[in-house]
């Protein structure tokens, strides 16, 4: 079966308040929602979803694909109207509320809730709200899918995963960043699901899914940005490896634009808000 017959799903999730998926830990849900709304932290995260994660899907060379972003239903009205600004010129892009659940459960949930043709494969894929993917992300995927079509027909999952791309950091003077091979780490990370299958790629950890299903790696082109901030949830832990991030010269400003459409002018302008 041709990959253009297959639905592209993605799914964010942008501060939903679930039961699980976290790494920090919370007693009550009080406490979790009270972490995850901070207006420090939200500030942070509505910055990188505006300058790191849009651009490259808002450029996606083959616009065919659709972008769930799961939010709370109790997410407090003003970063709701402002998360609505932010994707209004994006079609792919649609806002799902939801109470607090079981956070695999839900995500799982949500994903075969939309499919538009549960009778054909699907193609999905997870996305951190401070990360990007390069513009050509799914049109590549696509072609891989369709590269790895014996592959995929024999099997009800299959791991397709891009991982070589960047790690960065975004500030008030630019992006700084570090080349990074990162394998199954969750952005550029996909997962083709036969008809009938009902776990979705949000049922597994994604380090170890080469673990439970068969799995392709594609290493020639960089193809994502792992952003890095203060409020990563998987970097609130002791003893963290720091990475060597260092600022782009012209030539990788360049780069960056065209392959991300990310902007380090924009950058700066969105981390030197007051």
């Amino acid at each position: 079966m041709n990959s253009q017959d297959m639905q592209v799903i993605g799914l964010c999730r942008f501060s939903y308040p679930a039961y699980g998926g976290f790494q920090v830990a919370h007693e009550t849900m009080e406490d979790r929602r009270a972490f995850l709304y901070a207006p420090e932290r939200m500030e942070e995260r509505f910055r990188s979803f505006e300058a790191i994660t849009m651009p490259g899907l808002r450029a996606q060379t083959d616009p065919n694909f659709e972008f769930l972003i799961v939010i709370g239903e109790c997410l407090p009205a003003p970063y709701l109207a402002r998360l609505k600004d932010l994707i209004a010129d994006v079609p792919q892009a649609r806002i799902i509320a939801r109470p607090p659940e079981r956070h695999r459960l839900a995500m799982q949930q949500i994903i075969n809730e939309n499919l538009d043709t549960p009778e054909l494969p699907s193609i999905q894929f997870r996305h951190d709200d401070d990360d990007a993917v390069a513009v050509n992300f799914i049109e590549k995927l696509r072609e891989a899918v369709d590269d790895c079509a014996a592959l995929i027909a024999k099997h009800p999952l299959v791991a397709i995963d891009f991982n070589r791309g960047f790690s960065g950091r975004p500030t008030s003077q630019g992006l700084e960043i570090t080349p990074s091979v990162l394998q199954y780490y969750g952005v550029a990370l996909a997962m083709v699901a036969q008809p009938g299958a009902q776990k979705t790629i949000m049922n597994f950890s994604h380090k170890k899914m080469n673990q439970v299903m068969p799995s392709v790696t594609f290493t020639d082109q960089e193809m994502f940005l792992r952003g890095h901030g203060a409020f990563n949830d998987s970097r609130q832990k002791p003893n963290i490896a720091q990475l060597d991030f260092q600022p782009m010269d012209a030539e990788e400003e360049i780069l960056f634009k065209e392959l991300f459409a990310i902007d380090n002018d924009r950058v700066r302008e969105i981390y030197s808000r007051a």
